[in-house]
């Protein structure tokens, strides 16, 4: 059986605000853990009018603090935005905090734009062999401690927190099978090279002392609903969200508007119609037979679902109707 995880981007809505969204991130993340989803990520954007996860280390502790059993962790940390020793303590903290619950996935991209990039001090000029190496040095602040070593992660060091490889591209997929990590693709905005990538990443992989065999999780859109009709509603706060992100004006997440495809150009049409390629849309049998058939297709160990819905209460159902399919799932 396939196991499923939630991906929470905290979003804010247009009548919301950042401290409304995270408490709605808590609840829903209490939700998946009574619904039995495997794990909860966050991700790391920054200056988005529309995410409140741009703290994410301290978003995972708000969390795993009102959760039990559910894993939590970072779908993910944009390594080049900090220094490896700054991410070590933290997550080394949050594990001293929540033993054997918290993840670790890494990222290369900046999460945001140019300008708020130099406003985080990032090194915009880096080589790109710089984040293997930063994950590297990542990794051994999370070893036991040799002779002559002069900085330890403290708390960090000899802490088994799993690591992941994100990535939308062949970089990630070659960087996590060398480093026989498990590999999280965003099919969920960026599935063009996903086939390519899950292959690479099988055909590449060599095992490590945390996994023995290639492990894929792909990103995946839900909007699951009553009925078709109401799902295609639901969905349109996520389609607008993208299409409004590509024309350069990201915002707050909009309420659901009727018909709202058929308000767009032919070009905007097709331009989200690739985006969301990896997407179900409608009552729970189309959504069980659009997730089989993705299943199907990439061989999938773990689907993380994302579910872009304006109303919180519309939110918790579509994620209760996917968790129902579970078991129909192979």
């Amino acid at each position: 059986m396939v196991k499923l995880a939630v991906l929470d981007l905290s979003p804010i809505t247009a009548d919301g605000s950042a401290s409304t969204s995270l408490k709605n991130s808590l609840s829903l993340a209490q939700h998946a853990e009574q619904c039995g989803f495997n794990r909860y990520w966050l991700a790391e954007h920054h200056n988005m009018q529309g995410i409140a996860s741009a703290a994410t280390a301290v978003v995972i502790g708000h969390i795993a603090a009102g959760t039990k059993t559910i894993r939590v962790g970072a779908g993910g940390i944009m390594l080049p935005n900090h220094a490896p020793l700054i991410i070590a303590e933290q997550f080394g903290t949050l594990e001293a905090l929540f033993p054997n619950r918290i993840d670790l996935g890494l990222g290369r991209a900046p999460g945001t734009d140019q300008a708020t990039a130099y406003a985080m001090r990032r090194n915009l000029n880096a080589d790109v062999d710089q984040f293997p190496k930063d994950v590297v040095e990542l990794m051994g602040y999370f070893g036991e401690p040799h002779a002559g070593q002069k900085i330890h992660a403290v708390p960090g060091t000899g802490l088994n927190i799993p690591f992941w490889i994100l990535g939308s591209s062949l970089f990630g997929a070659q960087l996590a099978a060398s480093l026989g990590l498990p590999y999280a693709f965003a099919s969920h905005f960026a599935p063009e090279q996903m086939l390519n990538a899950i292959a690479v990443y099988r055909e590449r992989f060599r095992p490590s002392a945390q996994l023995s065999r290639p492990y894929v999780m792909l990103g995946y859109n839900v909007f699951a609903a009553d009925t078709d009709a109401q799902a295609h509603y639901l969905a349109s706060s996520m389609q607008r969200a993208f299409v409004n992100l590509r024309r350069g004006q990201p915002g707050k997440l909009q309420p659901p508007a009727d018909n709202y495809l058929s308000q767009l150009s032919a070009s905007d049409q097709m331009l989200l119609q690739q985006i969301i390629s990896c997407s179900a849309i409608g009552a729970a049998d189309k959504v069980q037979r659009e997730m089989q058939k993705f299943i199907d297709l990439t061989q999938a160990d773990e689907l993380m679902i994302t579910s872009q819905i304006y109303s919180h209460e519309a939110r918790l159902h579509s994620y209760e109707i996917v968790s129902s399919l579970q078991s129909q799932l192979s």
